[in-house]
């Protein structure tokens, strides 16, 4: 695999990048989120006072272990249940598409029991496209190189 560009939102520039793990629990696990779509990033930087976008090159280490659902499946449901519940996984890395908000709504009214998993996925499919990668351990970090960190206007 080549080299590509992508993007992580952020209050601040963060020329070294890390393992984050929150109290939230998240799509794919604790590590650090990146996405391919710049406004994706802008989104997410958004939500704070500071917003910035930080710009990597990553270069694939293909010994890494990694974990990519192409599209909106059963298993990429169910492991995203599974993540968001803290079952850890061991995969280096995890790309595919992001449960944002309304989704993950979607997944609680699931898990409730309030709707159905065919009601899900009809929900589920009219959603704008989304992505991310999950760098999620420090081996897979080295794959990322800094190249810039840019406020982006409110």
């Amino acid at each position: 695999m080549g080299k590509m560009t992508v993007y992580h939102g952020s209050y601040t520039t963060k020329v070294v990048p890390e393992i984050i793990k929150g109290k939230n629990t998240k799509d794919f696990g604790p590590g650090f989120y990146c996405t391919v779509i710049r406004e994706q990033a802008e989104r997410w930087a958004k939500r704070y006072d500071t917003p910035v976008v930080n710009i990597y090159t990553v270069r694939m280490n293909t010994s890494l272990k990694i974990l990519e659902f192409k599209e909106m499946t059963e298993k990429w449901l169910d492991f995203i249940i599974a993540c968001r519940h803290g079952v850890p996984h061991d995969y280096d890395l995890v790309i595919g598409a992001m449960a944002n908000d309304q989704i993950y709504n979607y997944i609680a009214d699931y898990i409730d029991g309030i709707i159905t998993r065919e009601q899900f996925w009809s929900l589920a499919r009219f959603k704008y496209p989304t992505h991310q990668i999950n760098f999620c351990s420090s081996e897979s970090l080295k794959c990322l190189t800094f190249v810039s960190g840019e406020e982006v206007v409110k």
